[in-house]
């Protein structure tokens, strides 16, 4: 899955230690959240483009027998669910918005969420090794939402940057 990287992230860290030397308290905690802020639109894409994804199969054969599903949870909610931010400004510092494995449930492979986004996914038929299914999905949709927000978060967090490092000058 890509990710956002914001260039210039040696002015990051510089700008990091220049918050820790100068104490100044409530300068980290506005920079922590106005981060926090910029990376919440991308997580919350995620969250709506997981709900909304379209996962198709090709559909049973003749007599072929149909069955409850053997999980109660549903697919798409439970990852959405699972996709957080963390925020850090101190020693590597930046936001990161990634797919939270101790969130996901334990019948839910990690696996399974990159499947999804490459566009295929094949599984056993109710757990039944024998027989297996295929599903499709849009092809890259995590990708794709990062891609769409990576010029905003840019041009967002080099103002929080430019706007700290007045703060502190």
């Amino acid at each position: 899955m890509a990710s956002v990287r914001v260039i210039g992230t040696g002015q990051l860290l510089e700008l990091s230690t220049r918050l820790r030397r100068a104490g100044h308290e409530n300068i980290r905690q506005s920079f922590h959240r106005r981060l926090r802020r910029a990376a919440e639109p991308l997580r919350d894409d995620l969250q709506d483009t997981i709900r909304g994804l379209a996962i198709t199969s090709q559909g049973r054969g003749s007599g072929r027998r149909g069955g409850p599903s053997p999980t109660t949870r549903p697919l798409r909610a439970s990852i959405a669910a699972a996709i957080r931010i963390s925020v850090r400004t101190g020693g590597s510092p930046g936001a990161k918005v990634w797919l939270d494995k101790a969130r996901l449930p334990d019948d839910i492979p990690v696996g399974l969420v990159n499947r999804i986004n490459d566009g295929r996914v094949r599984h056993p038929v109710f757990g039944n090794r024998r027989r297996w299914a295929q599903q499709n999905a849009t092809p890259l949709w995590w990708d794709k939402t990062v891609r769409a927000h990576q010029p905003r978060i840019t041009r967002e967090v080099e103002r929080v940057v430019d706007d700290v490092r007045r703060r502190l000058e």
